[in-house]
């Protein structure tokens, strides 16, 4: 039997793969560094800085408007603000891709147990996620804060496989970027890499995940070929 067609769960990155955040990261941005009096960015260059977290987000946004490597005495001045301003911004300019609730519903509604694992805060995470009304197809949400460590490190694919009691060949991760591939090989679990999303602007299939997908809707294609693989192997 493939790989494919063992899958009994489906694990989700959040930015740049279900929803489009970057227009609000990018406003926090913006008037964080407004606040501090330091120049502003554009949404293309926030665009090329997330996926590693908040803190990265703004080391890197520091970085390039300073000119200079950061200081650790101004990133924890920073980091505060960014966070109020982002808990301001939250959902004012953030929309869901195309086809993510459909996609979602039906694999819910198939009987997958589908989670979150974003390098978001989860005190960002779960009140997006309700914004959209999407927060009661997951029965589980791990934000970058949540665990010792997050992607790339393997720890929240494996602690999800612990937690559903899973065979590594039985999670698919989907994700926009190469930390959620190099994750998902770290656990030893299948990957779709999703072309739409954030990548510091490489293209996701060098990262070489099991499947790359253009539009949301091809993942439940995937899936649900798994299942017919599975069903014609065991005739």
């Amino acid at each position: 039997m493939s790989r494919w067609g063992k899958l009994k769960a489906i694990a989700f990155d959040l930015d740049g793969t279900l929803i489009d955040s970057v227009p609000d990261l990018a406003a926090a941005t913006q008037a964080t560094l407004s606040e501090f009096e330091l120049p502003s960015c554009t949404e293309a260059q926030v665009r090329s800085w997330v996926g590693n977290g908040a803190e990265m987000l703004m080391r890197r946004a520091l970085s390039f408007v300073v000119e200079r490597e950061v200081e650790q005495s101004l990133l924890d001045d920073v980091m505060p603000r960014f966070m109020h301003h982002y808990q301001e911004h939250l959902q004012r300019y953030s929309k869901l891709y195309p086809n993510v609730l459909a996609v979602l519903e039906e694999l819910s509604s198939s009987g997958y147990p589908l989670a979150i694992v974003t390098n978001k805060p989860h005190r960002f995470a779960i009140p997006l996620l309700e914004a959209f009304n999407i927060d009661h197809l997951f029965s589980k949400v791990l934000g970058g804060d949540s665990l010792d460590r997050m992607k790339p490190d393997p720890l929240p694919l494996t602690h999800l496989l612990s937690h559903w009691q899973l065979e590594s060949d039985q999670l698919l991760m989907v994700g926009d970027s190469k930390n959620d591939i190099l994750a998902a090989k770290a656990a030893g679990i299948t990957s779709i890499g999703l072309t739409y999303g954030y990548n510091y602007g490489e293209d996701i299939s060098l990262s070489s995940p099991d499947a790359v997908c253009e539009q949301f809707s091809e993942i439940l294609t995937l899936v649900n070929n798994s299942v017919k693989v599975m069903e014609q192997e065991n005739v």
